[in-house]
């Protein structure tokens, strides 16, 4: 396990100085960080044999902290048990404090992450080389927006998605929740338009695998459906799972419900992925 610095030695995009501390508390029963300002990507290595697989592990936490235990490093640590490079990314916190557009920032840590792990994945000369991100709520509207909001860097392009209990569509609760804890500020028509993700899904918007319970009621389930029909409307590869209990923020998941499954499913979806990709070089 190793934890890097994504910008050392760069100028940190959108950032100005400012007296904010991060700090760790518990919170929803498990580790979760506040104030972040110095984004950190901890890289957990494949165990047994390497999959060829990078993947970005976002935490959730409405864009107000990030549940970086259960959603991050416990998610991270799994799949590294099954060959799959996992690095959980410590990113920056929209904070008006900390940036005169904090709505950019997260997104601006998400590119650079998953870059730099394409850079290393292509340096160590090993296997098949897919760099993706998975999200959980707040860190899979991150997600989504780095896969549907494309960046004139290839290598910033997600190769695919994991998005877990997330949103993607603007409702009016949604569009509340951005102008709080994203922007801090009523949105412009134009910034509302750019916010409306399923409208940005094309062909060549990354392959996704979404997992939502029908029982959640901070993000309803009909932000995955939604965004899975969008996806294959347009022929891109997408598998959803549909859990009838499990409520929101469960992590890795529970035996009890059948949540416990997804991770499982996850991978061996991954994996497929890889192989069809390959199989059309």
């Amino acid at each position: 396990m190793q934890t890097i610095h994504i910008w050392n030695g760069l100028e940190k995009p959108y950032h100005k100085d400012s007296d904010a501390q991060e700090y760790e508390a518990e919170q929803w029963g498990g580790r979760c960080v506040f104030n972040v300002t110095e984004p950190t990507l901890t890289v957990y290595p494949p165990q047994g044999e390497d999959a060829g697989i990078g993947v970005v592990v976002l935490a959730g936490g409405g864009y107000t902290t990030e549940a970086i235990q259960h959603e991050g490093h416990d998610v991270a640590l799994a799949l590294s048990q099954h060959g799959i490079t996992a690095a959980v990314l410590k990113y920056r916190l929209p904070n008006p404090k900390t940036s005169g557009t904090p709505q950019l920032v997260p997104l601006a840590d998400v590119r650079q992450s998953v870059k730099l792990l394409k850079e290393t994945e292509a340096g160590s000369g090993s296997g098949l080389k897919r760099v993706g991100v998975i999200g959980f709520s707040a860190g899979s509207h991150l997600a989504t927006v780095a896969c549907v909001r494309k960046s004139p860097i290839q290598k910033e392009k997600p190769d695919f998605a994991g998005l877990i209990y997330g949103t993607t569509n603007l409702s009016d609760e949604n569009l509340k929740w951005l102008e709080d804890s994203l922007y801090f500020r009523k949105l412009t028509e134009a910034e509302i338009a750019s916010e409306r993700l399923l409208d940005f899904v094309t062909q060549d918007t990354p392959p996704a695998f979404l997992m939502h319970a029908y029982d959640d009621d901070i993000c309803y389930v009909q932000e995955s459906t939604l965004y899975a029909e969008k996806l294959f409307a347009q022929g891109v590869p997408v598998e959803m799972h549909l859990f009838a209990k499990g409520g929101h923020g469960f992590g890795l998941g529970r035996e009890e419900d059948g949540t416990s499954q997804w991770l499982g499913l996850f991978v061996s979806w991954v994996k497929r992925l890889a192989v069809k990709e390959v199989s059309r070089r």
